[in-house]
């Protein structure tokens, strides 16, 4: 038989690297919960459609990386690449717009089909918000600040900047298109292949190239304040006083387009330089076009996502797994009652370990090595008197207690 291991790409997650992810997740979670953000979760496949038809046909989700097989229905289904796209399917298929404004947050596995390097896999897993229904400036705001607390609940706010962008409103959009169509037309065989297939489809991807002979010709490229109308000035200059009265620092970035094809108006990342050449680690945008795009009503849209894997690189404070207290049983015929004992203290909230075998002696050393903070030790004599030894690991001291009060003796190693 083959030595099986894990797809290229993908990896199993461990306890110590697992419980990062927790804290991320529920750091994330208790943010969001703040912010009157509900919890969700959408299939991991959708129809093919569904990110076809809204992360663009110039995307290189769509054009290189998506997990995308038909299934034994004779459906094309595809793997989720993002989230964003099933949150505004799930707003139309489940008829919520009638609930407008919604406020959603959500966790999960992600896949997309590319060269895995540092925090990135074919597998990984991101956290991300949704709202919908809300027009106004103060919706960029608020999920601008939700993200800035997830960082800063997770000790990574510092390490951190938040650039900022406008891409306008549909018609300052279309007037930089055609802007940069023009200015880029004249540079068209010094671009790389993929940003010469994107200038007539879609030329702002083009800011986005990370090919070196085309992030020179980008440094002359027109600039996108020069093609805002006033209702898109005014919008992006609400948004930044909001996030000045709230003491949210930020540069302003020019360059900075989101990878799809769906946004308007913000665009932001929160980036870091301690990550090498990966240094998103949240980001989003403005989506008022999608529901449309894909065969609902008109609404507005603005969420951000965040990678797991990345935020784990950078997380402090991580608070480590619950130390176990051992029952130890001195001879096997007492295993029956310290089985009992775990199972009474295990009903009242301790995380209790139990050995399944051995002598006294390879039981405490397993409790050692599982870190735990306390034994329980269980002789003949002590039980025949109604009690227990209890061993503090950490310092050596132990005394007999009373089972009837034993739970309340513990409750100091909680």
């Amino acid at each position: 038989m083959a030595n099986l291991q894990p797809v290229r790409g993908t990896r199993d997650i461990l306890p110590d690297e697992r419980q990062r992810h927790r804290f991320i997740e529920e750091t994330a979670r208790e943010a969001a919960q703040r912010y009157g953000y509900a919890e969700i979760a959408t299939p991991i496949f959708e129809f093919s459609d569904v990110f076809k038809r809204t992360l663009g046909d110039t995307s290189d989700i769509v054009t290189k990386e998506m997990y995308t097989f038909t299934d034994k229905g004779g459906d094309e289904v595809t793997l989720r690449p993002e989230g964003t796209a099933g949150v505004a399917r799930m707003l139309i298929s489940g008829g919520l717009a009638q609930n407008l404004p919604l406020k959603y947050f959500y966790r999960g596995p992600m896949f997309r089909y590319e060269r895995p390097q540092k925090g990135r896999f074919r597998q990984f897993h991101q956290t991300g918000v949704e709202l919908l229904g809300v027009t106004e400036p103060l919706g960029d705001i608020e999920v601008i600040a939700l993200g800035a607390a997830v960082l800063d609940g997770l000790g990574i706010l510092s390490k951190a900047t938040l650039e900022l962008n406008t891409l306008g409103n549909t018609e300052s959009r279309s007037a930089y298109r055609e802007k940069l169509i023009a200015y880029f037309n004249d540079y068209r065989t010094d671009l790389s292949e993929d940003s010469q297939s994107r200038l007539e489809r879609n030329p702002l991807r083009i800011l986005d190239s990370k090919d070196r002979r085309d992030r020179e010709i980008i440094t002359n490229a027109p600039e996108f304040s020069d093609s805002l109308d006033a209702e898109s000035a005014d919008f992006f200059a609400a948004v930044t006083a909001g996030l000045d009265a709230l003491s949210i620092a930020y540069r302003l970035n020019s360059r900075l387009v989101r990878g799809l094809d769906y946004y308007c108006h913000t665009a932001f990342e929160f980036t870091t330089e301690e990550l090498g050449a990966q240094g998103t680690i949240l980001a989003g945008g403005r989506y008022d076009g999608l529901v449309e795009q894909m065969g609902g009503a008109k609404t507005a849209g603005v969420g951000w996502a965040a990678g797991i894997e990345r935020l784990a690189m950078l997380a402090e404070n991580v608070p480590d797994e619950a130390r176990p207290i051992a029952i130890i049983p001195v001879v096997p015929e007492l295993q029956t009652k310290g089985l009992a004992i775990a199972h009474d203290l295990r009903s009242r909230g301790f995380v209790i370990e139990f050995g399944y075998r051995g002598n006294m002696s390879r039981r405490l050393k397993r409790a050692n090595k599982l870190n735990a903070k306390a034994s329980i030790i269980l002789g003949p004599d002590e039980l025949e008197r109604g009690a227990a030894t209890v061993r503090n690991l950490d310092t050596g001291d132990q005394e007999e207690v009373p089972l009837e009060t034993l739970a309340d003796h513990l409750k100091q190693y909680s």
